[in-house]
Order: structure tokens, then sequence, then C-alpha cells
């Protein structure tokens, strides 16, 4: 087996789209080569814990409204060429991620990541939810068979806060300074969202060498 190592922000709209396409070439490649990590990368490592109204994130980021629109053009369209709906317009906050990251790595102990990680997309680019809030968090948990009282107690807790900012800036150290990232047997890294082909040509080459 490969080690994939993913690191990601739930609140990006292109790790959603890179892990989707991945997703679609593991469905393909049904004995793939990977055993999947999720690694903790905040985009806005500076947001106030409690998050931000969307509109004043946008602006204070892009200017205005048409501006923000732009920018989000491209994810859009790669979206849609992706099968993905993203509802932007019920977006009401954007979240501090760091607790979202801490239920990704409570979710791992468990062997849940994969699906924690999906669910905290989901939520936030299907439902708008606001997957900073611990009440939103500890109900993701519960539809995961988390323990969901367990999880609103950790999220209440500073457990684990600074292991998942140590593991942030450890990979901004080692280069990286955007997401998704995906490395590759700890060696080769594929940034952004990548076509589903791509991986098919990954794995196949992994297996190949493999086999020789």
């Amino acid at each position: 087996m490969v080690k994939l190592d993913i690191i990601s922000d739930p609140i990006c709209p292109w790790c959603y789209i890179g892990k989707s396409l991945l997703d679609r070439a593991l469905e393909q490649r049904p004995d793939h080569p990977f055993v999947i990590e999720w690694h903790p990368f905040q985009l806005n490592p500076d947001m106030p814990r409690e998050g931000m109204d969307r509109r004043t994130y946008l602006e204070t980021k892009f200017g205005d409204k048409e501006a923000a629109v732009a920018a989000y053009a491209p994810v859009v369209q790669k979206a849609e060429a992706a099968g993905l709906s993203i509802n932007f317009e019920a977006m009401q906050r954007t979240p501090n991620t760091l607790n979202a990251h801490r239920l990704i790595h409570w979710a791992g102990i468990e062997g849940k990541q994969n699906a924690a990680a999906m669910a905290l997309f989901s939520a936030y680019f299907t439902g708008g939810r606001d997957i900073g809030d611990a009440e939103v968090l500890a109900d993701i948990a519960d539809s995961l068979g988390m323990d969901a009282a367990v999880v609103a107690k950790l999220l209440a807790s500073d457990a684990d806060t600074d292991d998942i900012r140590a593991r942030d800036t450890q990979f901004r150290e080692m280069g990286i300074t955007s997401v998704p990232t995906f490395i590759v047997a700890a060696q080769h890294a594929v940034p952004g969202a990548q076509d589903s082909d791509l991986w098919l040509r990954v794995m196949d080459e992994i297996v190949e060498n493999q086999v020789d």
C-alpha cells in the first residue's frame, strides 16, 4: 500500500473539488494502492474563533461583490464539471476551521477520517452550515456514528489544539502555501484539484512498479 497524504481545509472549495475528482478515480480502481490520511491547513489562521460574516469576509478579501464573483467563477465552473453543486448563497459565515480540523483528527482515531472530511465539505458547501460552530460539529460527529456528547466535551476544551496548529505550521515550513496538496508516498507533491485521469495514471503507474 502507498500513503496518500491530503493537506486540506474544510472551507477550501478546491479541496472539495479535488477530493471528489480523486474519489471518481478511486471508484474506477477498487483495488487502488492508496491509504489516505488527512492533514490540517487553515486558509485563514488568523480568523476570529467565532468566525466572520461571509459578506464582510469577502469584501475584506476581494474589495467588493463583483470582484468576489469573478474570483469564484472558476470554482463554480470546475465544481459543475465535477458534478458538484456549491451553494454560495447559503453560506452566511466564514468559520474558523480549527475545530473542524480537530473533528477530522478525532474521527481518524475511530477510522472515520475520510467520512468526516467529506461530511464537513458537504455541510459547508451544500448546506451552508457554520462548521466552526460546536453544535454543528457535534451533530456532524453524531451523523458519522461518533459520540456527540464526547465530541462536544472535547470541543469545549483545548484538546489537540496545539497539535493541529503545530501540524499546520509544519506544512507551511515544508513550503506548502496552498491547498489541496496531495503527497504520494511521502515523496511526490501533487498540488491543486487534479482531474480523475491524472489519478488513474498515477495509480496505474504505482501498481505497475509494484509488479516489476
